[in-house]
């Protein structure tokens, strides 16, 4: 069955199931993590919020495994493997609806990829204490985030990126998430100790771990918790998707969607127990989004014993969050171009490269990234996840999805496996897209 046979011998895969498990992980920790989980936890009733976080994240590890195995099934990304996906029903235009997800992959990347340079702009202007000396912070990042303020280093992000896929999947994605999010999690945990000794700090624990069981009660908790655990798990029918075209079927798609889910949501409590307490110690402002990270972090290190050394951990830790992060999304398209049109990888490369420098001098001043960024985000990510959603779980059939998860896990999926993943985990999809649209945005 060509469903099964894949695109030829010559396809890259994963090494080993470690590298395959990083390299998710690192595609999942990203800027939903660090600078917008830690002001919801303490924005919905501290660790009343954790509930129907976790609840929600439960969920999305139905989705996960789903992405993982329907990729890994068809040996391709969403192009192939929704039309595969339809070929099995005897119909055409799988592909029409796979170039959706390709498209969110592509627009969050180039918007992203403007990001990842504010933040390597950021690692070396804390190495060499440009940072910290700078009189107004705001005023800095405004240089920076402002139109055509970070070309070079948007470009060098770029630079980067693409260096380390033009190597390949084992040769280059996954070795580099080996060294990388190992290092975001060290260097994480070492800012977390140093926060915990600054005088003040305990506010911020209570602020972000005392519930206030009242939160449960407001509608608006359940749907950001809800938003915070979809976006937080990738869910696009893209990343997740590619990579898994890549992994070998005796590996486990189940225990590694549970891993990737866990280290996921370490990691976004790592950057709460460090960013907040580290905030209150200094009697800053508990903002979301950039100016969290650009401008109250910076203020922070400023007041800091030793500020530029943990600026720069800091960073650097944030920096490769988004490095890893911003692979998996380009992996998408440059896959979908080399399984579409035959290119090479490295033609495919120079492709998305060229689309991701033109589309990102556009998205250089930070109003138009942040309203780039909001309309991909609300209309096709939940869209594309969706849609991954429908075609593996419903056109593929259930003992199609239920066979390729099996692949590989020692254990027997229970009868929960159909009405979790066709019923609620679709549906609870639809209703991220739908709150979405309403509240303008909810990861």
């Amino acid at each position: 069955m060509d469903s099964l046979q894949g695109k030829g011998p010559g396809r890259d895969s994963f090494h080993s199931r470690l590298g395959f498990i990083l390299a998710c992980i690192g595609s999942a920790v990203g800027m939903a993590n660090i600078w917008l989980f830690p002001y919801r936890l303490g924005q919905f009733g501290g660790a009343a919020f954790l509930i129907p976080y976790v609840l929600f994240l439960i969920i999305g590890i139905w989705g996960v495994m789903g992405e993982m195995a329907f990729g890994r099934a068809m040996r391709t990304g969403p192009l192939g493997a929704f039309r595969q996906a339809f070929k099995r029903r005897g119909l055409l235009g799988g592909e029409f609806f796979g170039v959706i997800p390709v498209i969110g992959a592509l627009g969050i990347a180039v918007g992203y990829a403007v990001v990842v340079g504010w933040i390597l702009r950021f690692a070396v202007g804390a190495a060499t204490g440009d940072m910290t000396a700078a009189e107004n912070s705001g005023a800095y990042f405004g240089e920076i985030a402002g139109p055509y303020g970070s070309i070079s280093w948007h470009l060098m992000a770029l630079g980067i990126t693409f260096l380390v896929m033009f190597f390949g999947i084992a040769k280059g994605i996954e070795r580099v998430n080996k060294v990388m999010m190992p290092a975001f999690f060290l260097m994480f945990l070492i800012l977390a100790v140093r926060v915990f000794t600054l005088p003040g700090a305990m506010e911020g624990y209570k602020y972000l771990f005392v519930p206030k069981w009242e939160f449960l009660a407001d509608p608006k908790t359940w749907v950001y918790a809800l938003g915070q655990a979809f976006f937080s798990l990738s869910l696009a029918g893209s990343g997740t998707l590619v990579y898994g075209s890549y992994l070998k079927k005796s590996e486990d798609v189940v225990g590694s969607a549970r891993t990737v889910a866990i280290f996921d949501t370490l990691a976004a409590l790592l950057a709460a127990i460090v960013i907040i307490p580290a905030v209150f110690a200094f009697g800053l402002d508990v903002s979301t989004g950039p100016p969290l990270m650009f401008i109250t972090m910076p203020n922070v290190f400023k007041m800091m014993p030793m500020g530029d050394l943990f600026a720069v951990i800091f960073f650097l830790a944030v920096l490769f969050a988004g490095i890893t992060s911003l692979m998996n999304l380009m992996e998408s398209p440059v896959e979908a171009i080399q399984q579409r049109f035959g290119f090479s990888r490295g033609a495919a490369i120079g492709v998305v490269a060229v689309v991701s420098v033109a589309a990102g001098l556009i998205l250089q001043d930070g109003n138009t990234l942040g309203s780039w960024m909001d309309i991909v985000s609300i209309y096709l990510i939940p869209l594309g996840a969706l849609l991954a959603a429908i075609m593996f779980f419903w056109v593929c059939g259930a003992d199609f999805a239920r066979e390729q998860v099996q692949l590989g896990h020692k254990g027997k999926l229970g009868r929960l496996f159909t009405p979790m993943t066709r019923y609620v985990f679709c549906g609870i999809t639809l209703i991220v897209y739908v709150l979405g649209i309403i509240y303008g945005g909810i990861g």
